[in-house]
């Protein structure tokens, strides 16, 4: 059975979602939809990205991933399906696919071509996406509903941390609804400056210090802040059972750096 995943800024209130759910059962009744994520923030996508780009691995190979954020059809803004690492995803070419794919290279990028069956342009998860993942879910070709293109038009840079003999300068990229700040520090490359030093991760007003990495959250108290690098190897700012967010006042782009001596 195929699978279609939904990644979207829809939401869960209104009647959206469930018309995309809808148009894709109509085309084909035997098949899965699995919703990563109806809550991204409206025309977030960094945030999009961030979620797509760390849980599409966990499909099966051939899943097909709609992405819609910000995808109203423009000139500036056509749509994008694009074939890497053996999932499909669909959805505009308004900087998202730079985003998620800043570390690898697809191997097909096909504009969409498919003609519509509305004269409405500003619903695109159900008019343009679902038929599209619906014609990939039958083994239908990208020949038939694109045609291939070198490299995306829209371009946007991801924030990579700044790392310098003694010093790593990274910023929060995510923040989950735990509250846990997720940073772009990697494990790999503080594992590689720390050698055997001692270190300090510095944030907030240059008052919050903390200078150990836990393993889990419980290793601290309730209440108390830690440093932790979750599943995906990204440096975390968490409070156990809290909000690090709210309580350490953490925002996204906010600073975070580690000193090494």
């Amino acid at each position: 059975m195929a699978i279609i995943t939904l990644t979207t800024d829809l939401g869960v209130r209104d009647s959206y979602l469930a018309s995309v759910k809808g148009t894709i059962y109509s085309q084909i009744e035997d098949i899965k939809i699995v919703d990563i994520s109806n809550s991204v923030e409206p025309f977030n996508i960094l945030q999009a990205a961030h979620i797509i780009r760390n849980c599409y691995k966990d499909f099966p190979l051939g899943t097909i991933h709609i992405i819609s954020v910000d995808d109203e059809l423009t000139l500036l803004k056509e749509h994008l399906v694009v074939y890497a690492d053996g999932h499909y995803f669909i959805g505009s070419d308004n900087g998202l696919f730079s985003l998620i794919f800043n570390d690898i290279q697809p191997e097909k990028i096909f504009r969409l071509t498919m003609s519509l069956t509305t004269n409405c342009m500003t619903f695109s998860a159900k008019n343009i996406f679902a038929p599209a993942a619906c014609h990939l879910a039958r083994g239908g070709t990208l020949e038939i509903i694109g045609v291939p293109i070198d490299c995306f038009e829209t371009k946007k840079i991801a924030l990579k941390a700044v790392i310098e003999p003694d010093m790593i300068r990274g910023s929060v990229v995510y923040i989950d609804s735990y509250g846990n700040a997720i940073t772009n520090i990697k494990k790999d490359k503080f594992e590689y400056i720390k050698r055997d030093r001692s270190f300090r991760i510095i944030f907030g007003r240059e008052d919050e210090i903390i200078s150990k990495i836990s393993d889990k959250y419980s290793d601290v108290t309730t209440a108390e802040k830690l440093a932790i690098f979750g599943e995906k190897k990204q440096l975390q700012i968490a409070i156990n059972r809290g909000h690090a967010d709210k309580l350490l006042g953490l925002k996204l782009y906010e600073i975070i750096r580690i000193e090494f001596k």
